[in-house]
C-alpha cells in the first residue's frame, strides 16, 4: 500500500511539474486575430445597400442600415437614383461633431422620393443577431454588434437601436420627428454623439474613406456650417455600389460581428498586449470597438 502510495505521489509531482513547465499561451493582438481569420469570418458589401460618395479626394464607401432604417433607406435610394445628390454639396463640418450634406436651399426637386417620413429611432429587438458586449453602458442596458453595427438595446421594452459612434450616418430632421426623409444626411466625425441615440435616425456607417470627411477644414458659421457658397465641397456623384459597373466597384469585405474570431478580436483590445501598453484597462466601450474593413480576397 505504501508503495502505491509513493507511486502516485510521485507521478501527481510529475503531473505538477509538467503543467508549471508548460508555456503560457501569448496573448492575441488584433493582427493576430486577424491573420487567423478564416473566409467565413468575413462578409462581402450588399451592393444594394452601399453607397459610394464621389468626391474631389476620393470615394467615401458608406453601408446603409435597412434593418434599423426600412422606410429611410428606400427613399435614401430613390433620391440616389433620382441622381437628387448630384452636383449637391457638403454644407457643414462641425469640429468633433459631424460633416453634413444636402440642398442648402431646399429647392432641388426630390422626384419620386417623400419629402418627409415618420422618424426611425428604435426597433424590435426579436429577430437581431445581437453580439453582447459584457461592460455596462452609460447609454443603454445592454450594448453590442448586430451585423457589424454598432447598437443598444432594452430587454425591459425589447426595443433595440444604432449607436452614433464615429462613422454613422445619420438622417438630419428640423424639430419635427417626421420632418427627416434623407435628402439631409450627415455622418459622424467626432467623440461618439450618444446624446443623439434614439433621437435621430441612424441608416448606416461609412467603411471606407471616412477620412475624407474627417479631415475637411472646419466651418465658421454657427454649428459649423460653411458661409460662404465656394468653401462648400461638391459631392460629384452619389451612387448605389448595384448601379455602378462591376469593375468599377470597391471590392470589400467585413468581418462579420457574429463570429468567434470577432469576440476574440474585443478581447484583444479590451486587454492591450502590445509591448507599448503599461496598464491594460480590461474594459473596451462600444464606440472604440474597431470594425475590421479589408480588400476582397
Amino acid at each position: 500500500m505504501l508503495a502505491i502510495t509513493a507511486i502516485l505521489c510521485e507521478a501527481a509531482v510529475l503531473l505538477t511539474a509538467a503543467v508549471d513547465a508548460a508555456p503560457t499561451p501569448k496573448p492575441r493582438t488584433m493582427a493576430d486575430v486577424l491573420a487567423a481569420s478564416t473566409p467565413g469570418d468575413w462578409r462581402p458589401l450588399d451592393p444594394e445597400s452601399t453607397l459610394y460618395l464621389e468626391l474631389r479626394g476620393g470615394r467615401v464607401v458608406v453601408e446603409l442600415a435597412s434593418a434599423f432604417a426600412t422606410r429611410h433607406v428606400a427613399n435614401i435610394r430613390t433620391l440616389v437614383r433620382e441622381r437628387y445628390f448630384d452636383g449637391l454639396s457638403i454644407v457643414r463640418a462641425q469640429d468633433n461633431y459631424v460633416v453634413q450634406w444636402g440642398d442648402p436651399d431646399g429647392k432641388r426637386p426630390l422626384g419620386k422620393a417623400r419629402a418627409s417620413l415618420a422618424a426611425e429611432l428604435a426597433r424590435p429587438a426579436a429577430g437581431l443577431r445581437f453580439t453582447l458586449l459584457a461592460e455596462r453602458d452609460a447609454y443603454a442596458p445592454e450594448v453590442g454588434f448586430v451585423d457589424g453595427l454598432p447598437a443598444a438595446r432594452d430587454p425591459a421594452t425589447g426595443q433595440a437601436w444604432l449607436a452614433h459612434c464615429y462613422g454613422m450616418l445619420g438622417v438630419g430632421r428640423d424639430d419635427a420627428a417626421d420632418s427627416g426623409s434623407g435628402a439631409e444626411l450627415y455622418v459622424v466625425i467626432g467623440h461618439a454623439p450618444r446624446h443623439l441615440d434614439r433621437n435621430v435616425t441612424v441608416a448606416g456607417r461609412v467603411v471606407s474613406g471616412i477620412e475624407l470627411l474627417s479631415t475637411l477644414p472646419r466651418g465658421t458659421g454657427a454649428m459649423g456650417f460653411y458661409e460662404k457658397p465656394e468653401e462648400r465641397v461638391p459631392l460629384r456623384s452619389v451612387r448605389l455600389a448595384a448601379d455602378v459597373p462591376v469593375a468599377e466597384r470597391s471590392s470589400l469585405e467585413l468581418l462579420r460581428t457574429d463570429t468567434a474570431t470577432f469576440a476574440a478580436l474585443v478581447e484583444s483590445r479590451r486587454n492591450r498586449t502590445e509591448s507599448w501598453f503599461l496598464t491594460p484597462t480590461g474594459h473596451i466601450d462600444l464606440c472604440n470597438v474597431p470594425l475590421p474593413v479589408r480588400a476582397r480576397r
